[in-house]
């Protein structure tokens, strides 16, 4: 199992860990090759500019802080005011951050942090949409494993931006039985028996099942050991009567997942569910588009 490394979620975080930093030079390196030629050939040397970041949209800010680092992994000399920070919902026009310093040096910054800051915003802005759609319930929103690889971490953040929770980090710190892992018969006995020797050994992993229907659901609420039920792709009415089913338990809390969308959520919630998951969140988001308006010392 490699090394975790976790990412401050604050949005007083003034640098970023180092795995992100890792990242970020990945990414330069992939836009810069052998050099900007661009900005080599047609723009004097010593030339000094000022730059504002901007939305042209409405949205929710993450990644602030990421875009702040790539401007400084290029030229550590450029000076970065953050005028907003991660979470913080923003107009058109707004100013993000000031970006002051070597024209050449931002011109070679711009598009990978625009690319950070706007995936990131993306990924906030979405799940506030969602969000919003469930406030009236209390039932809470979750992300997926539906990540962008290498940017697990920091997708998961613009989650927590957007004001969503976080599902399992990995495969490591929760187990989600499906039916592709039920490849015995399925019996109760035998699924009772993993689970105790699961909880035994790895007392802190939680374990969530999947159900299709209601008569697993049955069997499932009858184990030990058991925190979550996934319901997916179960209708509105299914999903009430599994919560109906578990009476005055806390646990295990059930989670909806699986055909959902930003018009049907409301509903689902409306259910009595406690958490729903949405893979879109992360795998299939439009970009917050954000721009740098610059002006330069001549």
């Amino acid at each position: 199992m490699g090394r975790r490394v976790e990412y401050d979620r604050g949005m007083s975080n003034t640098k970023v860990s180092d795995n992100v930093q890792e990242l970020i030079k990945l990414a330069l390196a992939e836009d810069f090759g052998d050099g900007d030629v661009t900005s080599l050939y047609f723009v004097p040397e010593g030339l000094q500019a000022r730059a504002l970041m901007r939305p042209r949209s409405r949205g929710v800010l993450s990644g602030v802080r990421v875009a702040e680092a790539v401007f400084k992994a290029v030229d550590p000399t450029l000076r970065v005011e953050v005028y907003l920070g991660d979470g913080e919902e923003v107009l058109p026009g707004a100013a993000v951050m000031m970006i002051e310093g070597s024209a050449r040096s931002i011109l070679g910054a711009e598009r990978t942090a625009l690319n950070f800051i706007q995936r990131l915003s993306g990924v906030a802005s979405m799940t506030h949409r969602y969000v919003q759609a469930i406030a009236h319930t209390p039932c809470k929103l979750l992300d997926t494993r539906k990540t962008t690889p290498g940017y697990r971490l920091l997708e998961k953040a613009a989650v927590k931006h957007g004001g969503g929770n976080n599902h399992r980090l990995g495969l490591y710190d929760r187990a989600m039985v499906k039916d592709n892992h039920l490849m015995t018969d399925g019996d109760i006995g035998h699924l009772q028996h993993c689970i105790d020797k699961l909880k035994q050994e790895r007392p802190g992993v939680e374990v969530e099942l999947e159900a299709d229907n209601l008569k697993q659901v049955e069997g499932f609420l009858g184990l030990s050991g058991v925190d979550y039920i996934l319901l997916d792709n179960m209708s509105c009415e299914d999903m009430r009567r599994a919560v109906e089913m578990r009476g005055n338990r806390t646990k295990p809390y059930f989670e909806a997942s699986g055909g959902l969308t930003l018009e049907t959520a409301p509903a689902a919630a409306e259910t009595g569910v406690d958490f729903m998951s949405f893979g879109c969140l992360t795998h299939s988001v439009p970009s917050l588009d954000l721009g740098l308006d610059f002006t330069v010392d001549r």
